[in-house]
């Protein structure tokens, strides 16, 4: 069933005159939730509200897809609107001059107006800075926001980019030199990283999280889970923790992790 937002208000935002629509919930200092393929579905709606709920005001921007549309609203038997949901957002992405898709060692232009989207929610909500989530192709994205110090609690949600056709792009993520060097100049002096993903997920390799412990320290805190903790109803092999891999109940892996997720961005945003 599609979600109509109708408890979210909408906005637009520009900067450097790009301008996208954004959707905002929520009071207290500001988490900007970046979804992944194919949009803005229910299940990204619905963990924006868990966050709002938390004591936070969620910035939801509407980079790709049909805003709250469900990708598999018959169950099984929706599976050819899901592919047909999926592929048009990926064709949005990669022919967009706004995402490096296939790069290595690059941030996506897009991340620039995030940073800027970053900066004006937390002018509008205060605190002491902003979080932010990635998922899937936009995983790397709030690394990459990290750069900017008003970021003090990214999380990188199965983390995609670049696709590990190769072992040195399985060793990489979605980040430029200058700016991964600015995000680690920034944990050694108390920025902590937050990632999820399954162990088995082929998209986000078990290297892709070596090397972030590599470069980051102990200031990378890695959430590996084991693919039987997925839920078993998800469309695709597992790989969205947050969303629809996620299992809703208490002591189930994959609502652990959403819940230390919630609980990062309510501790370094002094929530509560």
């Amino acid at each position: 069933m599609s979600d109509r937002l109708e408890d979210f208000a909408r906005d637009e935002f520009t900067a450097d005159g790009v301008t996208h629509r954004y959707y905002r919930r929520g009071a207290g200092p500001a988490v900007v939730v970046i979804p992944e393929i194919p949009g803005i579905t229910p299940k990204v709606a619905d963990f924006a509200r868990r966050v709002s709920n938390a004591g936070l005001t969620v910035f939801v921007p509407s980079l790709f897809g049909v805003d709250g549309a469900d990708p598999n609203p018959n169950g099984l038997r929706g599976l050819p609107r899901t592919g047909a949901l999926m592929a048009r957002s990926l064709t949005t992405v990669c022919v967009s001059r706004e995402f490096t898709v296939f790069a290595t060692g690059k941030s996506s232009p897009v991340v620039d107006w995030l940073r800027a989207l970053a900066r004006h929610a937390h002018a509008e909500c205060g605190g002491p800075g902003v979080g932010a989530i990635g998922m899937c192709v936009t995983g790397g994205f709030a690394l990459a926001m990290a750069a900017d110090e008003t970021m003090l609690a990214p999380v990188l949600s199965q983390p995609s980019m670049p696709l590990g056709i190769s072992p040195s792009r399985r060793r990489n993520i979605d980040i430029s030199p200058d700016d991964l060097s600015t995000v680690k100049a920034r944990c050694a002096k108390g920025l902590q990283v937050m990632g999820a993903r399954f162990e088995g997920d082929v998209l986000v390799p078990g290297s892709r999280f070596e090397f972030l412990r590599e470069q980051l320290g102990e200031a990378f805190i890695g959430v590996d889970l084991p693919d039987e903790s997925a839920n078993p109803a998800g469309l695709l092999p597992p790989h969205s923790v947050v969303t629809e891999h996620l299992i809703d109940e208490p002591g189930e892996p994959t609502r652990d992790a959403l819940d230390a997720i919630i609980d990062f961005f309510r501790d370094k945003l002094s929530v509560g």
